[in-house]
């Protein structure tokens, strides 16, 4: 069964009186372990379908099948807890906390579960900060740190509550060529190495490359699928 399924969704924004369509009645599956772009110019809908799956937004019409569940039928509260149990997200402006170290931003979202004992959280988060390089820069903060060691540290910290989805909006658009490639090979190692699917809303070409499945936007339309084989 497919891990992400969209049927018939519509998206249809209220600019003030003027109703503006972000997504058209667009339909698209995913299976787990793939690694997946949406490309397309700005304003084309990618960043919507990642809020849908994400469940940070709702659709207008038609349903957003996340693992088995119809995100679109959830209230805030399950929403919040779909997120935590099944969702990472991965931002162009990293999105760290700036008071926070880097070991504290990525045990952050594993302290909003509660469940988990301190020697778990201990052990999930340095391993995850020794696969990403940055073991070593634990106690360090935000401003101490270049823009890919955020990234870094971002996807440490998507990655810490085992998600099965890491959905990345943009995620090399601040960072340089060399960095850039860095940060999508530590994505791709982990892709094949945990099984997470991850979902990217880019412009990158690196990205694209590196994708197994591209799904070309326009004006809220999915206009081309492009399918290559997984390695």
């Amino acid at each position: 069964m497919s891990l992400i399924k969209l049927e018939n969704v519509k998206k249809i924004y209220q600019t003030g009186e003027i109703p503006v369509t972000a997504l058209n009645e667009i339909s698209f599956t995913i299976e787990r372990q793939t690694f997946v772009s949406f490309i397309g110019p700005s304003g084309s809908g990618k960043s919507t379908i990642l809020n849908l799956v994400g469940s940070l937004d709702k659709p207008t019409s038609g349903d957003v099948i996340v693992d088995n569940v119809n995100v679109a039928m959830l209230d805030r509260s399950d929403a919040a807890k779909f997120r935590g149990s099944t969702i990472g997200f991965v931002f162009q402006n990293f999105n760290l906390i700036p008071v926070l170290s880097v070991y504290e931003n990525v045990e952050y979202p594993l302290l909003l579960i509660k469940s988990i004992p301190a020697s778990e959280r201990r052990e999930r988060i340095d391993s995850l900060l020794e696969k990403v390089g940055m073991i070593d820069y634990r106690n360090k903060y935000p401003n101490q740190i270049s823009g890919g060691q955020k990234q870094r540290v971002a996807i440490a910290r998507a990655l810490v509550t085992n998600p099965k989805i890491v959905l990345a909006d943009e995620p090399t658009a601040n960072l340089d060529h060399k960095t850039a490639f860095k940060v999508i090979t530590i994505m791709h190692e982990m892709q094949k190495s945990l099984g997470t699917t991850f979902i990217f809303s880019t412009h990158d070409p690196k990205i694209v490359g590196e994708a197994e499945i591209i799904y070309t936007l326009e004006d809220g339309a999915i206009v081309n699928q492009e399918i290559k084989q997984k390695d």
